[in-house]
């Protein structure tokens, strides 16, 4: 392009990271295109899980995800600052450390709670819809556990022990079911009786979760019930006090804890933009998530206004953000080559809402699930998501998060995939399984016959015999095409899988995929031996690293895919899985103890983080005023 073209994108939330990753990939190697990604946080927020937070199932650091890590290797610049005004006259940002001139702004600045001047909501009551929020939520409801399990006044402490969540959304149902399952442990840890605490859901509405049919909200309600929670519907708030809630018909419910989740808002900044608001004070856009006034100004995510039907707005939903991000995009890149803008035309896959780590309810596309199977679908959609921002890195993050690390069984796998052990009892296996294949190595190198006839240490100085494996002209494999005299491969099992002779081997002859793939890799008689002494050198290297612990996961693996080798090759008995299995348990971190993957490992993961995802650095050395 003839004219360096700067795009600003203010917000780091789901639909300003969708833009910048668009357009850094669609202009990768033009340098006349700058992306600058300005965020008060140096990370994206997982919004929807922020209840995970709140409700003590994850740590904090699941719900975040570096924007350096999501940007390195790219050419968007990640700027840290505090945005303080947008001036679209000027084309002009200002943050607390200096201004940003721009040619295209995308402006995603997100939403905030509506209180609906309900007053002392605000004063008393806590919000979830930031990080901030769901720390401050998790603090207070485990502070509040401790001094009501010193609390000898009944009535006092039955206000401490009275959780209130208003609204019946998405959000407000999902906390809900966290404190569900919370509320066990909290119990337990502070020594409190299950039933002295109270959970409830206050809803201004007669119905709760109303993006979803009937059916599904009533099972989402059944399971809450169930589970002991108190559903008041038709009971809008009208007071909120340091200790007591006061409903419309006059009941007043003493507490301490309102967590408020009963609307959203535009981000209260929209109003100093200069463009035209809408509804709940979003900015109003054309069909091409313009706004009205300036067609360089875009506007994406929850504080996008546009109407595909008459007074229906797009939702204010993750998927919304994405598919606005994507009509910007595009539009971007249009008016920049002077091509067709195109318009934006939802496409919304359903709704999911999880009621704790292990129930949940979904409606997608028109199938409508609840339980383990609608939980799964609601993991899957959130590592597609993860997948498209930051790869393999943050998929295993969330697994480990949400599966591996998960503690009191609060996921779908209860804690089957997070149980802990011990690795000190898994060295043993780990040198013996190792002295197995140098033996096995050692036997195939000198040859199986002079293996055989030598006693003692013999074995290892007797030297190569004429029936090695790695010598020229000695096929060991029992393959029909490698032999001369034309034997079947089952007749000679005797002398494979790993040097040890099986009256019967567990395949009588190979699957005829197998062997069309073996005649692709070893489909002459000098190719065998040279295949035989790969053979040899590995299982040679499996040895000695299982024996140093060294790269113990990948040899371990590698022992397991020899076995399948060999059992697919109609070379080996059933004596030989023992190996299988014995591998599948050595991967498990057993280089860890008394091993050099102690050591090397971390090393090694630091230095391709440094390398993939970029090298930490903290926020105040970057981005300096010049």
């Amino acid at each position: 392009m003839a004219n360096q073209k700067n795009i600003l994108i203010v917000g780091a939330g789901y639909g300003g990271v969708h833009v910048a990753k668009k357009l850094a990939k669609k202009y990768k190697k033009d340098d006349d295109v700058q992306i600058t990604l300005i965020d008060k946080n140096p990370y994206h927020t997982l919004m929807t899980e922020l209840h995970e937070v709140a409700g003590g199932r994850v740590h904090p650091e699941s719900v975040q995800v570096n924007l350096r890590q999501i940007f390195h290797r790219t050419k968007v610049k990640v700027v840290t600052e505090y945005v303080k005004n947008i001036d679209v006259e000027s084309q002009t940002v200002e943050t607390d450390v200096k201004s940003y001139k721009y040619d295209y702004i995308v402006i995603g600045t997100g939403s905030e709670p509506s209180y609906f001047g309900v007053p002392g909501v605000k004063e008393h009551g806590f919000s979830l819809w930031s990080f901030e929020d769901a720390i401050k939520i998790r603090k207070h409801i485990e502070e509040t556990f401790l001094k009501a399990s010193l609390e000898r006044d009944a009535k006092k402490r039955k206000e401490m022990l009275t959780f209130v969540v208003a609204g019946s959304g998405f959000t407000g149902i999902e906390m809900i079911g966290e404190l569900v399952e919370w509320k066990k442990k909290l119990c337990k840890e502070y020594n409190i009786y299950e039933e002295d605490v109270r959970l409830m859901v206050v809803e201004a509405l007669a119905t709760i979760l109303n993006m979803l049919d009937r059916k599904q909200a009533d099972k989402a309600e059944n399971y809450l019930i169930k589970n002991k929670v108190e559903m008041k519907k038709n009971s809008p708030i009208v007071e909120v006090t340091p200790n007591k809630i006061v409903l419309k018909s006059g009941e007043e419910i003493p507490t301490q804890t309102l967590i408020w989740t009963c609307g959203i808002q535009a981000n209260s900044d929209a109003k100093e933009y200069g463009l035209t608001q809408a509804r709940a004070g979003r900015v109003q856009t054309n069909e091409f998530m313009q706004s009205v006034e300036k067609p360089n100004v875009y506007v994406v995510g929850d504080i996008a206004y546009y109407e595909e039907e008459k007074g229906k707005g797009n939702p204010q939903i993750v998927e919304a953000a994405v598919q606005t991000g994507d009509v910007i995009a595009k539009n971007i890149s249009a008016d920049m080559e002077k091509g067709e803008k195109v318009s934006f035309k939802s496409n919304y896959h359903g709704f999911m809402v999880s009621v704790g780590g292990r129930y949940c309810v979904a409606n997608l596309s028109g199938m409508k699930l609840s339980g383990f199977f609608a939980m799964v679908m609601k993991h899957m959609v959130n590592l597609h998501y993860l997948w498209g921002i930051g790869g393999i890195t943050v998929i295993w993050r969330y697994l480990c998060h949400e599966f591996f690390n998960m503690e009191d069984r609060r996921s779908i796998m209860g804690g089957h995939l997070s149980s802990k052990a011990n690795r000190l009892w898994l060295v043993p296996l780990r040198l013996y399984i190792g002295i197995l294949w140098v033996l096995e190595a050692l036997k195939k190198l000198i040859g199986e016959g002079t293996w055989e006839k030598a006693k003692g240490l013999k074995k290892l100085t007797s030297g190569i015999g004429d029936d090695s494996w790695i010598k020229s002209g000695n096929v060991k494999m029992p393959f029909e095409w490698l032999q001369l005299d034309g034997a079947s491969g089952a007749s000679q099992a005797a002398d494979a899988a790993g040097g040890a002779s099986y009256a019967q081997p567990i395949l009588k002859s190979m699957p005829k995929f197998y062997e069309a793939l073996m005649k692709i890799f070893i489909p002459n008689p000098d190719i065998a031996v040279w295949f035989q002494r790969i053979v040899v050198m590995t299982e040679l290297a499996i040895g000695l690293c299982l024996i140093a612990g060294l790269f113990t996961w990948l040899a371990s693996a590698a022992s397991a895919f020899m076995v399948l080798n060999f059992v697919l090759s109609a070379m080996a008995g059933w004596e030989i899985l023992w190996y299988f299995f014995g591998a599948i348990a050595l991967m498990g971190g057993a280089g860890r103890t008394f091993g050099l993957d102690y050591y090397v490992m971390p090393w090694i993961s630091k230095a391709l983080g440094n390398w993939w995802l970029g090298k930490p650095a903290p926020v105040y050395s970057e981005n300096k005023v010049s």
